[in-house]
């Protein structure tokens, strides 16, 4: 531990926040190896381990392993913990921690609370944490408590009805995408109420912590005169504007293939869940292999795209995407002209940089994961397969075509990093890679050329 300290002194904060979420993951693999945790005469192969640790800290969902066939309920109970810790954040919980044990939190833990939340500031950071992680348990409690009762209701075992009732909730609102059914909730097809309380567990953890915060105070009144911040307006309107849209997609790509023959209220649900969980939760009520080219590519780009920043979820996240959009609205051959505006603001041409670095990389990280699994695999995947895959770890949904557990080594340490990346953020990706530059003290001459 004091080679880590050391190591966490002499780090940037971005490298810090790495650093912490790489020991969060050595913690949850040895956790994962603890005796009783899997099931007698099942073996699992370590990285396998390693890549349920990792998909659990990043709560991606992917798995090479079926949860219900390899873990007891003790090991399920570890793997709900390991969720949590990757969903509320590992310095959301080390906050927690050092609360409760009375320990003083200095400016170093406070910076790497605010990269680790997106924060600007350092200002309230502590306060921030304290809300989130009661939010989110308040969240994952009464979810929890609606489908126990719910699942007791068709299955008198109380230890049944408590147990998945806590799986779903837990993997529903963190948008891990493990489940203890081992068919995702496929099982729970028909059933509309299951559906659309997962639905809003989605919604909940993956919209964004600061805007759960700001409608809370928002309902409360504890704010005179209270208004929602641009981030929130933002990415509200990008996260159910892309709802939506996917919603659309997958009821006109499927109308005459999956969806042939059946009812339009089942199309209508599978169209609203399969949405929903491209967000990042990685649960499903229908084979998504079963969908046609078309409609896995536009769920694919959903998932690059993810969730909300200082959310549960991973890829560019909403706010890129829309600040990306709305440059291109709003572009103009005059610079002079080209202001993005919002709800009668105007964004930082920081974010916008920010925006576009963040795409730009993103980009060429997925592909290039994409073309190395095609060659590593050399032909037993297709391109469909990989491209699937590589945007559901990047995006840390967990929605596969089915080829998690066919891949070589390689491949799955391939998607760990990914996994990883999307986790963390790119900012501070990015920024561990290039480091702080120093501002320059001087500039060169500018010279236009030709774009385009």
């Amino acid at each position: 531990m004091s080679i880590f300290n050391q190591l966490l002194k002499k780090s940037s904060p971005q490298q810090g926040i790495v650093m912490y979420y790489i020991a969060a993951i050595i913690v949850a693999f040895l956790m994962l190896n603890l005796p009783f945790v899997h099931k007698s005469n099942v073996s699992v192969d370590p990285i396998d381990s390693l890549f349920v640790a990792v998909s659990g800290v990043s709560v991606t969902g992917l798995t090479p392993v079926n949860i219900i066939d390899t873990y007891t309920t003790f090991g399920q109970v570890v793997i709900m913990l390991i969720l949590n810790l990757g969903g509320i954040g590992v310095m959301a919980i080390g906050t927690m921690l050092w609360v409760v044990l009375g320990k003083h939190i200095g400016m170093r833990e406070r910076q790497l609370i605010m990269l680790d939340n997106n924060k600007h500031t350092m200002s309230g950071t502590v306060k921030l944490i304290l809300d989130i992680v009661r939010t989110i348990i308040i969240i994952e409690l009464v979810g929890a408590s609606l489908l126990a009762f719910y699942f007791y209701r068709d299955n008198p075992d109380i230890q049944y009805a408590i147990m998945q009732g806590l799986f779903v909730s837990v993997s529903a609102t963190t948008n891990g995408g493990l489940d203890i059914t081992g068919q995702s909730l496929i099982p729970y097809a028909n059933d509309y109420f299951v559906q659309t309380i997962v639905m809003f567990l989605i919604m909940l953890g993956s919209i964004g912590f600061p805007v759960l915060i700001e409608v809370k105070a928002y309902i409360k009144n504890r704010i005179p005169n209270f208004r929602f911040s641009l981030f929130a307006k933002i990415t509200t309107v990008t996260y159910f504007g892309l709802f939506i849209f996917g919603v659309l997609i997958i009821l006109l790509f499927e109308h005459n293939q999956a969806f042939q023959d059946m009812s339009w209220h089942k199309s209508l649900f599978y169209a609203l869940f399969q949405s929903a969980t491209t967000r990042s939760a990685g649960l499903q009520t229908i084979d998504v292999s079963g969908f046609g080219e078309g409609t896995n590519i536009v769920m694919g780009i959903l998932m690059f795209i993810g969730s909300s920043p200082s959310s549960v979820g991973g890829g560019i996240r909403t706010t890129t995407f829309a600040i990306l959009i709305l440059f291109l609205l709003n572009f103009s051959n005059q610079p002079e002209k080209t202001s993005i505006k919002a709800f009668n603001r105007e964004i930082h041409i920081t974010d916008v940089q920010r925006s576009f670095a963040v795409f730009i990389m993103a980009s060429i990280l997925t592909f290039t994961s994409m073309i190395f699994i095609l060659v590593v695999e050399n032909g037993k995947v297709s391109f469909l397969q990989a491209f699937f895959e590589v945007m559901s770890a990047f995006g840390t949904c967990g929605l596969s075509l089915g080829i998690t557990g066919d891949v070589n080594d390689m491949s799955k340490g391939v998607l760990m990093v990914l996994m990883l990346i999307g986790r963390v953020g790119l900012i501070s990706f990015i920024i561990m890679i290039g480091g702080r530059r120093e501002p320059d003290k001087f500039h060169y001459p500018k010279e236009r050329v030709q774009i385009g």
